[in-house]
């Protein structure tokens, strides 16, 4: 496993910083871009009498707000399921809504649909999109089929597994070949699939996928192939 230093990622011959954080910046277009947010994800467990401690929004829009006063992006993308669920923009607590409108103050944000979020959602500012394009790349929250050269993507929430000084270690990380990206899931309570998956074969086949993991500061980029299934 090797620290990358440079902390950029290729998508179809365009560049970009790829944040520790899990997010995806665009220099060129001043473009950040985010994914699976989870919003009151722990709202809706309590709902069903699944107890979570209640701050995983609060938790999340902190950490996107520390990313757009460090990038300054004159556009944000969020590529789907950005709130847990239907109801979830409601269940908002009003300092998060707060939060929200000042990172949107002054630049245009997008949100994705997804498939926990597929219908647009009243109070949250921004505007809403099933996909967009943008030059050579198409944002979208679910990877299409086969091979979708400059697809930037969400909804898998690929997680890498390598041994390291004798033990596992288990990291949200970014799945990308130089064609496409899958994003890390952004959310605090967002969970993981293993890029050994059979899904992740599906569109990278074999071989190719990098997994560049998210550590404290870098990445650490390692072949697919080297990762631990679970």
């Amino acid at each position: 496993m090797r620290g990358d230093e440079s902390g950029t990622i290729c998508v179809a011959g365009t560049t970009f910083v790829a944040d520790p954080a899990g997010a995806l910046y665009w220099p060129d277009e001043g473009l950040l871009a985010v994914a699976d947010l989870h919003l009151e994800k722990g709202s809706a467990f309590a709902a069903r009498g699944v107890l979570l401690p209640p701050y995983d929004t609060a938790a999340t829009l902190s950490r996107l707000a520390r990313l757009t006063d460090r990038y300054a992006p004159r556009l944000v993308i969020a590529l789907g399921d950005s709130f847990h669920d239907g109801g979830g923009a409601r269940r908002l607590p009003e300092t998060a809504r707060s939060l929200l409108k000042g990172m949107q103050q002054g630049r245009e944000w997008v949100w994705i649909a997804g498939n926990h979020d597929p219908e647009p959602a009243a109070g949250v500012g921004g505007r809403f999109a099933a996909t967009l394009v943008l030059g050579p790349l198409t944002f979208r929250h679910e990877p299409s089929a086969g091979t979708a050269a400059g697809e930037i993507a969400g909804h898998l929430h690929p997680l890498a597994r390598v041994a390291r000084r004798g033990r596992a270690v288990s990291r949200r990380c970014f799945a990308a070949d130089g064609k496409r990206v899958v994003m890390p899931a952004f959310g605090a309570y967002a969970g993981g699939l293993n890029v050994r998956d059979r899904a992740f074969a599906m569109l990278f086949g074999s071989g190719a996928l990098i997994a560049h993991m998210l550590g404290q500061h870098r990445l650490y980029a390692v072949a697919a192939a080297r990762c631990r299934p679970d």
